[in-house]
């Protein structure tokens, strides 16, 4: 797989990474299975897609401990990214709040070690900030965690580039994580290119998680199919009257995808790699084929005909929550 660099920290990583949330929850979770999940991972590593990326509230730390579990003699191959800062309530209504007190910095750190039964973690993200606590006192608080030898590097979740700025200040941002699709533009949109061109501006990554509007932009997706526990069932995008409408979105992603006898899928992975250096998407699947399809996206080209096409997409209807 081409490689593309982690931030300024020297390392290369698979140019398309993998995102192990929905192997524990959020989404289809009747069909949860550990043991395919867990060959699934290391098939990632098999293929160089080595950015593994979980967070301590995913199933309640259940993603955690898969992933660990994956990785176990293969530590020296994988980027493990994990993250804290949403605390659950309540698994079953998945009832949150933030916590990015110093104090709970130190609680969270220590129990995702433990569940990812490693020594240090690669990659440490603020899950969301909160703003009841000084941003400067949660990175401050994560930075003495890289003078411990805890984690390696520090990133930001679903941040400003404000707050990235203020954060990168204190201690270097290695990566920032956000949602940036064909459906989802937002981390582009903004003064020198929003977020996305910040990081190109520091050297920091990009990370774009759900790369394909959670499955919609693949075109296999269908209004009623979702099992009442899936999240997608309340999301306003996927309402019957917004998928039906954003339909047409799907329509030209295959139009260019069948130009390039490749996937729609393939098509907007493609098309987030190229919209810079630093950007690195983590779309997750539990399926061995649609994992090689997801990886296999790092080698399509996409011509200056296909980027504006795509870049002439309408807005989707519906918020992203």
């Amino acid at each position: 797989m081409r490689l593309r660099n982690l931030g300024n920290t020297g390392i290369k990583i698979g140019s398309v990474g993998l995102g192990c949330m929905g192997m524990s929850w959020l989404y289809q979770e009747s069909a949860r299975d550990d043991e395919r999940s867990i060959r699934v991972i290391n098939e990632a590593l098999d293929l160089g897609g080595n950015l593994l990326d979980t967070a301590d509230l995913y199933g309640a730390g259940h993603n955690e401990t898969l992933l660990g579990k994956a990785v176990a003699g293969r530590r020296d191959e994988a980027v493990v990214a994990t993250k804290f800062g949403i605390v659950l309530d309540d698994l079953q209504q998945r009832a949150a709040h933030r916590d990015n007190s110093p104090a709970y910095v130190r609680t969270a750190v220590e129990a995702s070690l433990r569940r990812l039964n490693i020594d240090v973690i690669d990659l440490y993200y603020v899950h969301r900030i909160d703003p009841a606590v000084p941003l400067a006192q949660t990175w401050g608080a994560m930075a003495e965690l890289v003078e411990e030898g805890k984690v390696r590097w520090l990133g930001l979740s679903e941040a400003t580039v404000a707050q990235a700025r203020d954060a990168h200040e204190i201690h270097p941002v290695t990566a920032v994580q956000s949602e940036l699709s064909l459906w989802t533009r937002d981390a582009l949109e903004g003064e020198s290119g929003g977020m996305v061109g910040w990081c190109e501006s520091v050297g920091a990554s990009f990370i774009p998680f759900a790369p394909l509007g959670r499955g919609f932009l693949t075109g296999t997706l269908h209004a009623g199919q979702f099992e009442d526990s899936d999240f997608r069932t309340a999301n306003p995008r996927f309402h019957r009257a917004a998928m039906e409408a954003n339909q047409r979105i799907v329509d030209v992603i295959r139009e260019v995808a069948d130009r390039r006898s490749v996937t729609p899928a393939q098509v907007a992975i493609a098309w987030t790699l190229a919209q810079g250096d630093r950007v690195v998407p983590i779309p997750g699947t539990k399926n061995s084929r649609y994992l090689r399809e997801n990886l296999a996206a790092a080698e399509v080209h996409l011509t200056e005909e296909d980027l504006a096409d795509l870049a002439a997409l309408p807005a989707a209807v519906g918020s992203r929550y």
